[in-house]
Order: structure tokens, then sequence, then C-alpha cells
């Protein structure tokens, strides 16, 4: 059974009065039998910079996107499940990514089914368990545990999770560019260097 988090939203009242405009559990999130044993929830999404922060109290409705707005960002949490890698196998993860509108994230011909990439700076903070993170070459992935904090720039990337208890990461994902004096047909993607 997957984890069910506690959401609070503030906000102000009439008066300017700092309250609690929400306090429920987080309703938007997505599973899939294409990725099994994998559930993301949305808290916020925000379609701009700088965030409105006296706008609509719930911004997480709608199909559930693996990538934030355009200009915005997203805050999630992610529990990986521990993995079977005979069904691993079995997995096709361009569909799985297609589910969330990224099926063109997927690295093809890699390693494992769900390597991927996204243009967007993403904060990571384990929260409970433990992944290992997938680089492009084996000699660079990483083994994380909870506390450790990730700063993921646009690389291509796969979460596996091979040991016995679910893994549980917040991420903050934030519409980014190469960089920001690139030209254009270069601010997306991978890096010209």
């Amino acid at each position: 059974m997957h984890r069910e988090f506690r959401r609070v939203v503030t906000g102000h009242d009439a008066t300017g009065k700092a309250i609690i405009e929400s306090d429920k559990t987080a309703f938007h999130y997505l599973e899939r039998p294409n990725r099994p044993g994998v559930r993301l929830t949305n808290f916020w999404l925000s379609g701009e910079t700088p965030a409105e922060y006296d706008g609509a109290t719930e911004t997480c409705e709608g199909p559930f996107i693996l990538h934030p707005p355009a200009n915005g960002s997203v805050f999630r949490c992610v529990e990986f499940l521990p993995e079977d890698r005979e069904v691993l196998a079995t997995l096709d993860g361009q569909a799985a990514f297609a589910e969330m509108g990224a099926g063109a994230n997927i690295v093809e011909d890699a390693r494992h089914p769900f390597m991927h990439r996204t243009d967007s700076l993403d904060y990571a903070v384990v929260l409970s368990g433990e992944i290992m993170m997938l680089m492009d070459d084996e000699a660079d992935d990483v083994h994380l545990k909870a506390g450790d904090v990730i700063v993921q720039r646009g690389t291509n990337h796969a979460w596996s999770n091979r040991f016995s208890e679910p893994c549980v990461i917040a991420f903050i994902l934030i519409d980014g560019v190469t960089r920001s004096d690139a030209p254009e047909p270069h601010r997306k993607g991978i890096p010209q260097r």
C-alpha cells in the first residue's frame, strides 16, 4: 500500500490575517500498470515565475504530467517500491511515460526501461528508504539514502529501488533551459559543448 500525504495550504483572510485554506490528504496522484510499484503525488503546480502566492488554493487538477508547466514548477513526492527485475524487463518505458505526456523523454536503448530526462532543474530529498540513481554510465551511479539531496540538472537518469523497503523522494521540478544565454535552438535538450 502506498503512502498518503497530508497537504496543508496557507493563505490570508479578508483582513490579511494568515489562515489555513486547505488541510486534507493530497488527491492528485498517479499509479499505472506500465510502472508497477511507483506512485507520484502532486502537491502544487505553478504555471509562472515569479509564482503566485495569492491565487487558487487547488492547483493540482487535470491530467497528470511529468514535467513542470512552461515557466513554472511542480512539487511532488514519488514512492518507489522495491523493483522486481523480471517484471521490469517486460515493461515499456516509453508507453509508461507517454501516459504522463512525456513519451519523448525516455532515453532509447538505455540500460533501464525508465531512463529519461526533462528540461528542468529538479531539487530532490530522499525522505525514507534508499534507491540507486542510474546515470548514462554505471560508474556514475549513486546509492542514495534517507536525508540525501539531489540537484538534477536536465541529465539522463533512472530511479531503481534494488532494496527491500519502499523509498520516498520529495521533488521540486522547475522548468529550465540549458543556459539563459544559449541561442534559441540550444536552450532545451542536452547542452551543446
